[in-house]
């Protein structure tokens, strides 16, 4: 008897020793993409790349994927469009990745969705702005809250019109991100019969904006819509606080990039304050879900190492859940076949650190959970007060809200 134990126990862990060794040697799963490593789009590409990193060391430390180490395999595509399909074709006919994830952002993202829907390729999204509206790819899924494409604008017109606002003006840069803003805006403003006043686009390179808050004070507009990038951001800022904007201005702000940024937001310190702008994460009580907090404790950490933004909320937090949303359909299916996963993430609702997930047939998000917040009470060269809530109050959506707006803008400056 002690000899048939000791053989059936022999034979036992050789088997589980081949099974390991059969795991051990199965090759990786392949997740490829580009990220803005240099350039523009840099300091958001870096801190969304660090999300996704710290999932893909989550999900190997729980044993991977069907058994398998995931592997990112990631390129700088140096924030511009024209980088992007070229390196796609390599990830795909050279590297042979196993799944795309999209570059940060909409310009770089743009070019690269004909290729995957010819090639009829699952693409996870990553922050673009209504990419997939002319290309109708049944595969592709934003990682980010927008939702409807009228949902951003109308959230903020709707705050200005409660304010008592009933002309609008529209400062966009002429890029496709903000043109696409703009659009939307209009079609919202004209629904409502709402007058637009000042209706301006500027080249992406401007670098003075004297002039232009000049011209849109002297329209007198109750809500100005402003969609611009980082740079662009900070100038407007700057020159609304030199000139002013007049004091029928009810609420300004709406689509401006870079007040998400931890850098940013610490170099403007209190020009902030009464900007009422989109965002994705705010440390206001309503944001915390299964394993958000445990997130940041370790973005805060590697982000020093890494020298990217210190705060991570805009673009981190949903780099992790581009990860778990293919985790949970790759579980649930059992495979990598992608036709099967986009199928599973069309009829399915996914728990993130974001919060639950749940695609429309477009790819975006079901309902929309951008966030329309106004800076409060921020003081000049403090990072560290934007980790405490209260500075930026949400107004919008209303599950989420933490406060009422103050109208109009220059009262809410004070």
């Amino acid at each position: 008897m002690k000899r048939r134990t000791l053989l059936r126990a022999a034979i036992a862990a050789a088997v589980l020793g081949q099974t390991s060794v059969v795991v051990a040697q199965q090759p990786p799963i392949k997740i490829g993409m580009t990220m803005a490593q240099t350039g523009g789009l840099a300091g958001g590409g870096k801190a969304s790349l660090l999300g996704i990193e710290i999932w893909r060391d989550d999900v190997n430390a729980k044993g991977g994927l069907l058994g398998r180490k995931v592997e990112l395999v990631v390129y700088d595509d140096k924030s511009s469009a024209a980088e992007t399909p070229a390196i796609y074709s390599k990830l795909l006919d050279v590297d042979k990745v196993d799944i795309l994830f999209a570059p940060y952002a909409t310009v770089p993202t743009a070019p690269i969705m004909p290729l995957v829907k010819q090639r009829g390729l699952l693409l996870m999204g990553n922050f673009s702005f209504q990419v997939n509206s002319k290309v109708g790819h049944d595969m592709w899924f934003n990682n980010a809250p927008w939702g409807p494409a009228d949902s951003w604008a109308a959230a903020f017109l709707d705050l200005g019109q409660k304010a008592g606002g009933k002309t609008v003006a529209l400062l966009t840069a002429d890029q496709e991100f903000a043109q696409n803003l703009a659009l939307t805006a209009r079609e919202i403003a004209k629904k409502r019969n709402m007058s637009i006043v000042f209706d301006q686009a500027y080249p992406p390179n401007t670098v003075e904006f004297a002039s232009i808050i000049r011209a849109l004070k002297a329209a007198k507009p109750d809500i100005v819509y402003v969609a611009s990038y980082p740079q662009d951001s900070a100038g407007i800022l700057r020159a609304v606080n030199e000139i002013g904007i007049g004091d029928n201005v009810k609420i300004l702000g709406g689509g401006m990039v870079g007040l998400q940024f931890g850098a940013v937001m610490e170099s403007l310190g209190s020009l902030l304050n009464g900007v009422v702008n989109y965002n994705t994460w705010l440390p206001e009580p309503g944001m915390y879900y299964d394993g958000t907090k445990a997130f940041f404790e370790t973005y805060s950490k590697r982000a020093v190492e890494a020298k990217v933004d210190p705060l991570g909320y805009y673009l981190a937090p949903f780099g992790y859940a581009s990860g778990q949303l293919l985790e949970q359909a790759v579980k649930e299916t059992g495979s990598l076949d992608q036709k099967a996963i986009a199928k599973y993430l069309h009829e399915h609702e996914v728990n993130t650190i974001v919060g639950p997930i749940a695609f429309s047939a477009d790819g975006e998000r079901k309902e929309t959970a951008t966030l329309m917040a106004q800076f409060r009470g921020v003081v000049d060269k403090n990072i560290e007060q934007f980790r405490k809530s209260g500075k930026q109050v949400i107004l919008f959506p209303a599950k989420l809200k933490s406060g009422d707006i103050i109208s109009p803008f220059e009262a809410a400056r004070e």
